[in-house]
């Protein structure tokens, strides 16, 4: 038996407290006793008990009012208590179980079976703690695994953005380089916008890459083409928006599902002139009027096959006229306030 157990003891008759610690010590228990309910309360208060023998007719407050009150302690209330006591009324064993008590043993009790009630109340309490213990170590088992699948799922995300990325570069005549620039203009437009915290900036770095990822999709003749489209081939070309999202509009995962808003929407402007849809205001979501702006920035100071590159001073001029028509004001204005720091992004 564990030397550990602690059992307090309480009876306002000290020869009936004497009688069960004689028979207890048998087991080497850690004995206390208190000669009344308040004081009972008062020990229980300091010390940790295992089990508490508890006399029901005492002075002042009696068993029945002890056992009610640590029940309703959150501390106390998985204290086993086990009345012993002389009354043998039905109505008194009756509300003793009901208040919360496990047992109900009448005096003169037989040392043995007070041996015996004890003992299995005793290992019932340990076994309970023991597998709350586990359940917890269970819980926090499974958090920790949970939180470790989810970072696995999410980095797989990204890879397969990335992968998908480099795709969309060899069939493009867009470079690795815009997509990561693009990606990087995206964060630090969400980094100053109020309304965005920390996980939507990430989210719309990993995602941002995904962009054009239609494109994969749309003749490359189109895509190459050295000079201005046809109306017929702007038309196609403007499908990469919708092919995107017929790939990625199926995904339940955060990046995936963020990477399908920015590929549908990143054509929509402000003024609702846009495409495909022809959204307008905030009808379009962040994610797309960030990438929006990003893209567009990177795109013009940049050489394509159909266009030379634009000077910074242009490039921000054009930005700026088009604040209200195609870019969001607000965003328009965090470009501005920042514009240092978006001009040094094309530049790493």
């Amino acid at each position: 038996m564990d030397t550990n157990f602690n059992v307090l003891i309480v009876d306002d008759v000290v020869d009936n407290i004497q009688v069960a610690m004689n028979v207890l010590k048998e087991e080497n228990y850690n004995l206390t006793f208190a000669l009344s309910g308040e004081e009972a309360l008062e020990l229980i208060k300091e010390n940790k008990f295992d089990l508490i023998l508890l006399d029901i007719m005492m002075p002042g407050l009696d068993g029945f009012e002890v056992c009610e009150i640590l029940k309703e302690s959150s501390v106390t209330k998985d204290i086993p208590v086990i009345f012993l006591t002389a009354k043998t009324n039905i109505e008194s064993i009756s509300k003793a179980f009901e208040i919360g008590a496990v047992d109900y043993l009448i005096k003169p009790f037989n040392p043995d079976e007070l041996l015996a009630r004890v003992k299995n109340h005793l290992e019932l309490y340990r076994a309970k703690i023991i597998l709350a213990q586990n359940n917890l170590s269970l819980k926090v088992k499974a958090k920790r695994e949970k939180e470790r699948l989810m970072s696995e799922l999410e980095q797989t995300q990204r890879e397969i953005i990335y992968i998908l990325a480099e795709l969309t570069e060899t069939v493009s005549d867009e470079t690795g380089k815009h997509i990561k620039r693009v990606a990087n203009i995206s964060r630090l437009l969400a980094h100053y916008h109020p309304s965005l915290h920390e996980e939507d900036v990430m989210t719309i770095y990993h995602s941002a890459p995904m962009h054009d990822i239609g494109k994969i999709a749309v003749d490359q003749q189109i895509l190459h083409k050295p000079a201005a489209l046809t109306d017929q081939e702007f038309e196609i070309m403007k499908t990469h928006t919708t092919l995107a999202h017929n790939f990625l509009k199926n995904s339940d995962r955060n990046i995936i599902k963020a990477a399908d808003i920015i590929a549908m929407e990143h054509h929509e402007k402000w003024d609702g002139t846009g495409y495909p849809r022809g959204l307008k205001g905030e009808d379009i979501h962040i994610y797309g009027r960030i990438v929006a702006l990003a893209d567009v920035f990177d795109a013009l100071t940049h050489k394509r096959v159909y266009k030379e590159s634009w000077s910074i001073n242009d490039t921000v001029a054009f930005i700026k006229n088009a604040s209200g028509t195609h870019f969001d004001p607000q965003l328009v204005t965090i470009f501005f306030n920042h514009v240092d720091e978006f001009v040094a992004l094309l530049e790493e």
